[in-house]
């Protein structure tokens, strides 16, 4: 009979790197050999990755801010800034009374002037009124032409009554008037008085009629010429709401327009610079599309009112937080001399001057002297 054995696993000649080698096996039984668990890729953490992103975001966070801080020119003592927008009045040209509108003589982003006419209004009603104003006061014209006649009739019955009665008066003594025709003639008189004073009445009348129907024809007039819409000031067409042949109330809206001479910029301040500007004070406007070339300005408004309301008990750092609203108007005699350089919405710095003694920089004075 032949001899049996036992097949067994082969044992490695060599562990892992690392780890200390498997004991040999005491009997002829299999061995299971221990392999160590290697962690996989996916749950590694790469330190080194993270922390130079975090090195990346805090280098590029730091260059920024100081790019911020530099981007504008630094002011010395004794000036504030705030950015903001540029901003100019809208005006609303609208109907003053209810109509059909016939003729559209402006388009948005046309420059327009004060008294150019940029829409008129089917008036063939009001003209028809007009008419017939002038009508009813041609015919007050002739009542009180009338008037004046009979007036002056008047008049004169009066002036031979009051003779009769004179005449009268000097015969009755002497026998060659009776007592009866005294008082004939003295009431001829006094019917003509009363006549007289009737038809100055009717003169006053015909006076205050043909007023009223004068005021009648102006009354219409004026109408027709309200339904000509005419640019209140200088400005831009901002936008064109309505066109021909379109039926509007009274107060319907047909454009709105800017007033390119009342151009500004709201600013906001904390509570210590905003305590130190005053009304009128010299400003500089600079902006972002035209960096070199300032425009001169002056503070027209302060709020009197923080812009955060304040809690009930203040500290020392809340009341660091408030905020003012500050009004910037460009100069109105430099916005007429370079017409099209202010442009409502532009984006910029205003740079106010909180303190008399300090002087404006070269970077902020205006070309040529503003």
């Amino acid at each position: 009979m032949g001899v049996k054995t036992t097949d067994s696993a082969p044992i490695p000649s060599a562990s892992l790197e690392g780890e200390n080698p498997a004991p040999p096996p005491q009997s002829n039984l299999p061995v299971a050999i221990a392999v160590p668990a290697t962690i996989p890729a996916a749950r590694r953490r790469p330190w080194p990755l993270v922390a130079t992103l975090l090195l990346v975001l805090i280098a590029v966070a730091g260059g920024g801010a100081y790019w911020w801080t530099h981007r504008q020119p630094l002011l010395p003592p004794g000036f504030a800034a705030g950015n903001g927008r540029l901003e100019a009045d809208e005006i609303d040209i609208a109907t003053k009374f209810a109509g059909r509108i016939a003729e559209v003589l402006a388009d948005e982003g046309d420059v327009v002037t004060a008294g150019q006419v940029i829409a008129r209004m089917d008036t063939k009603d009001l003209e028809a009124a007009l008419k017939t104003a002038q009508a009813q006061a041609n015919q007050a014209q002739k009542a009180l032409d009338e008037s004046h006649a009979n007036l002056e009739q008047q008049k004169t019955q009066v002036t031979l009554a009051k003779q009769q009665l004179d005449r009268t008066h000097f015969l009755l003594p002497k026998g060659y008037a009776t007592k009866e025709e005294f008082d004939q003639r003295q009431q001829q008189l006094d019917g003509a008085t009363a006549g007289l004073n009737a038809a100055t009445a009717r003169v006053a009348e015909a006076e205050h009629a043909l007023d009223a129907a004068r005021h009648e024809v102006d009354r219409n007039a004026i109408n027709i010429a309200d339904n000509t819409l005419i640019a209140p000031r200088d400005g831009r067409i901002q936008y064109r709401l309505a066109n021909v042949g379109e039926v509007l109330g009274a107060g319907g809206k047909v454009f709105t327009m800017l007033d390119t001479g009342y151009v500004y910029m709201d600013v906001f301040l904390p509570t210590a610079e905003a305590g130190r500007t005053m009304l009128g004070a010299d400003a500089r406007i600079v902006l972002d599309a035209n960096p070199t070339a300032p425009l001169p300005a002056k503070v027209t408004f302060l709020a009197s009112q923080a812009q955060f309301t304040p809690k009930a008990v203040e500290t020392k750092s809340e009341r660091d937080k408030l905020m003012f609203r500050i009004r910037v108007r460009v100069d109105a005699g430099h916005l007429q001399a370079h017409p099209g350089e202010a442009r409502a919405g532009l984006p910029g710095m205003a740079y106010i001057h909180v303190d008399g003694d300090a002087q404006w920089p070269a970077s902020l004075q205006p070309p040529n002297g503003g």
